[in-house]
C-alpha cells in the first residue's frame, strides 16, 4: 500500500470514528432518560401553629387549635404509615394508616377529635408544643430524618437533626 493510500485509509478510519462518537453522544441523553429515577414526593413540615388562639384552657377546642401541618409537594402519594412527629421532650405521634396524597396538606391537632383526609388527631389532653421554643421534628417509618420546624430560641440556630 502506497503512503498517500495509507494516509487516505487513516482518514477514513478517524472520520468513522468521530462520526461513532458523534452519533453516541446524540443518543445518550435518549437512553439516559429511559433509565431515570421515578419522582421521589417530598414531605415536610409546611406550619406550626404552636400557640393555639385564645386562653390556653386546655379546652378540647384550645387543644385541637394547637396544630403541625404536613405537606406531599410531590404527584405521588406518599404512605405515612408509621411515620413519627415529635417534640423536644420526646412527645410523639405516629401515623396509623394514613396515605397522603400528592401534592395535598394533612394538619395533625393535640386534641380529641375525628380523623379524616385532611386532619388527624393525637387526641391528647394536654398541650404538645411549648409557646416559648420547641422543636416540631418528622422521621420516617425507618427513624430517618425528614425535616423539622423550630421556633423560640432555637429559630435562628438552624435545623436540628436529632
Amino acid at each position: 500500500m502506497s503512503a498517500s493510500a495509507s494516509v487516505t485509509a487513516r482518514r477514513l478510519a478517524a472520520a468513522a470514528l468521530a462520526a461513532g462518537a458523534m452519533i453516541s453522544v446524540v443518543t445518550l441523553p435518549a437512553s439516559a432518560a429511559d433509565h431515570a429515577r421515578p419522582e421521589r414526593s417530598k414531605v415536610k413540615i409546611s406550619d406550626v401553629q404552636y400557640n393555639s388562639p385564645g386562653r390556653d384552657d386546655r379546652s378540647n377546642r384550645s387543644l385541637n387549635r394547637e396544630w403541625v401541618e404536613v405537606t406531599n409537594t410531590g404527584r405521588r402519594s406518599v404512605n405515612l404509615d408509621g411515620w413519627t412527629l415529635k417534640d423536644e421532650d420526646g412527645r410523639t405521634y405516629t401515623f396509623d394508616h394514613y396515605r397522603l396524597e400528592g401534592r395535598a396538606t394533612v394538619r395533625i391537632h393535640t386534641g380529641i377529635g375525628r380523623d379524616t383526609d385532611s386532619d388527624l388527631y393525637q387526641d391528647r389532653r394536654h398541650y404538645v408544643w411549648d409557646n416559648r421554643s420547641d422543636t416540631a421534628t418528622l422521621r420516617n417509618d425507618r427513624g430517618r430524618f425528614i425535616d423539622d420546624e423550630s421556633w423560640g430560641h432555637h429559630r435562628h440556630g438552624g435545623r436540628h437533626h436529632r
